[in-house]
């Protein structure tokens, strides 16, 4: 199977990954910060190690502000649930993933809060000035992608944290597509959170991410209960991270994140570059078969696509079958969709990963060649993508 489904999760996990993973549980399976003894205090060096590495990843010196999340979608309603309060107004884009849309839009419709949903230019950028037109004096939160996960277009976040930082806004960045692919430095950028995956671009296991939280930034917890801190109080700690990690860790997601973090680390930049080369090669290849749209623009390490009669799914499909995995459909992107005018459709997305090769991109383009062929022969009628 040649995987070029990278975007949604990394795939072949590095053999490191599965050594940490069943390392942690057979020799310091116990729960990592509730007990004094040995097992406990090993477990917990592991998830210490972990945090002191995303902190590190990040340019930060204090690893208590980054908080585990079960994914990036848990990091985001952390910082969404908990910075945004009753009468707020807050600013997201049309680029989003409805990890960010769906809570917004949740809260937006229960009356808890007002929401503008800024579109991109024609070129899938995110203007400083157009979210600026869209704040108002209740303005509380600015939320938005780096990168997003259909486009591959990255956004100008520093300019848009400056903004935020100037009008006093809190501003909120979904890495999911560029952590471990790109440098994240979200101080820099004005960042009061950043959100990111532990399973694509840093090669983690399932169900892992995180969320950093900026030093002069309070957010109030989504769940409650136990810390191992501050046990005698019937109330949530305050400090971090206690403040939103309750319950046990995920200790061997956590072991499996470290160590696919030192591969993706060492290797970002060479993977990058790889996966904007394979794209380019795939993207020109395609651009010259007749039925073929590209969406991408040049210069994405992922690439989004369609083959006139063909719906997204049906393609993606044909190509597993034909042994490439590949993403049809929506993406959790419908606003990104609407914007291509592929709502109806949905589109195939192909992104590389640190494993991905030369022969992977023109078995890719052979396959989609052969199905355009077919298309046109058999004038197949387009389908469309279900949008409920």
């Amino acid at each position: 199977m040649i995987y070029l489904d990278n975007a949604a999760t990394s795939y072949p996990k590095p053999g490191c990954v599965l050594e940490a993973m069943t390392s942690a549980l057979a020799s310091c399976g116990a729960n990592p910060g509730r007990s004094g003894h040995r097992l406990s205090l090993a477990a917990g060096r592991i998830v210490e190690d972990c945090r002191e590495a995303l902190a590190q990843m990040l340019g930060e010196t204090d690893a208590s502000r980054v908080v585990f999340a079960a994914n990036t979608t848990d990091a985001l309603n952390m910082a969404i649930h908990g910075s945004l309060r009753t009468g707020d107004h807050a600013v997201t884009t049309l680029l989003e993933h409805n990890s960010v849309l769906r809570p917004l839009s949740e809260l937006s419709r229960s009356g808890a809060i007002t929401l503008t949903i800024v579109p991109p230019d024609a070129k899938g950028r995110i203007l400083a000035q157009d979210v600026e037109r869209a704040m108002t004096p209740r303005t509380r939160l600015v939320a938005m992608t780096h990168m997003s996960n259909v486009l591959g277009v990255a956004q100008d976040v520093a300019a848009v944290g400056e903004l935020c930082r100037r009008r006093g806004a809190l501003f909120l960045v979904d890495a999911a597509q560029t952590a471990g692919h790109l440098p994240l430095t979200p101080a820099a950028w004005g960042c009061s959170m950043l959100a990111l995956p532990g399973h694509k671009g840093l090669l983690g296991p399932h169900g892992t991410g995180a969320l950093w939280v900026a030093p002069d930034v309070r957010l109030a917890p989504m769940r409650q209960g136990g810390t191992g801190s501050v046990s005698e109080s019937m109330f949530q700690p305050r400090m971090m991270p206690d403040a939103l990690e309750s319950g046990t860790l995920n200790l061997p997601g956590i072991a499996g994140l470290r160590a696919g973090m030192r591969v993706a680390l060492a290797n970002r930049e060479a993977a990058h570059e790889n996966a904007v080369d394979l794209c380019a090669q795939m993207r020109e290849a395609l651009l010259s078969l007749p039925g073929v749209r590209v969406y991408t623009p040049r210069g994405a390490s992922l690439l989004s696509f369609n083959i006139e009669g063909i719906a997204s799914q049906e393609a993606a499909s044909a190509l597993d079958e034909a042994g490439i995995a590949v993403r049809g459909g929506l993406h959790c992107a419908p606003g990104v969709h609407r914007f291509l005018g592929t709502l109806e459709t949905g589109a195939v997305r192909v992104s590389p990963g640190i494993s991905s090769t030369r022969d992977d991109a023109r078995r890719l383009v052979a396959a989609v060649a052969r199905l355009a062929r077919s298309a046109d022969q058999t004038g197949m009628m387009p389908v469309a993508f279900p949008t409920k």
